[in-house]
């Protein structure tokens, strides 16, 4: 049953971070339930939700945006993933500047690591202050693919913390935060049992789940039917 893989895939996470694997034993062992989604995925499926419904924001949630703008935006992403980071540099900086920025939609970024590495490098984000916390996503996103082939991906994790004025102490301290890795851990479990996130990027868009990284022109299409009518 796909339940049963799904909580697999939750655990091979959180145990290979509890036992410290390396990036280089993650590659090409993305657990079945964590599959990148392909880019410009159109197909939307609905979340377990009431049409138009949004879902409900979490304490730990990071928010871009005004609190009652009209369209929420949650997104499912990991820092590893490519696809992510093309929606993160490509995608969102519209959407940011034409939608957010004019108080019409919030994005709500959810961590969804495929491996244990992304899983570091959520905790390296979740280290710097809450008004910095989406330019720190902006920066991993765009460096993906240096400190991802990196020969020690940790430690380039670790400078990159250090260039954001983090002293080498509260990122070590930052990395091996066992109470923030259980919050990444059940948030996974969350994603996959209550709204079936089987992949990365998936954007919920006031309660329909939009898989893939989405172009500028696809996220018009969908937002332009959920905005107030003038």
């Amino acid at each position: 049953m796909r339940t049963s893989w799904i909580i697999a895939g939750v655990a091979v996470v959180a145990l290979a971070v509890a036992a410290g694997v390396g990036y280089q034993q993650w590659r090409g062992a993305t657990p079945p339930s964590t599959a990148a989604a392909p880019a410009g995925e159109t197909t939307a499926a609905p979340v377990l939700l009431a049409e138009g419904e949004q879902a409900a924001l979490l304490p730990d949630d990071r928010v871009m945006g005004q609190a009652d703008a009209p369209v929420t935006i949650i997104e499912y992403a990991s820092l590893t993933c490519p696809h992510c980071a093309a929606f993160a540099t490509q995608t969102l900086p519209q959407v940011k500047s034409t939608y957010i920025d004019q108080g019409l939609a919030k994005l709500v970024f959810r961590d969804f690591p495929l491996d244990g590495v992304a899983l570091k490098a959520s905790l390296l984000a979740r280290c710097v202050p809450d008004e910095r916390y989406f330019g720190m996503l902006d920066v991993l996103f765009r460096s993906q693919g240096d400190w991802t082939r990196a020969a020690d991906p940790v430690q380039a994790l670790s400078q990159i913390g250090r260039t954001a004025g983090l002293s080498q102490e509260a990122i070590d301290a930052c990395l091996n935060d066992q109470a923030e890795t259980d919050k990444i851990v059940a948030g996974i479990q969350t994603a996959q049992t209550e709204f079936e996130i089987s992949s990365t990027p998936t954007l919920i868009i006031n309660g329909t789940m939009h898989p893939g990284a989405l172009s500028f022109e696809q996220m018009e299409e969908i937002l332009k039917d959920l905005l107030p009518k003038s």
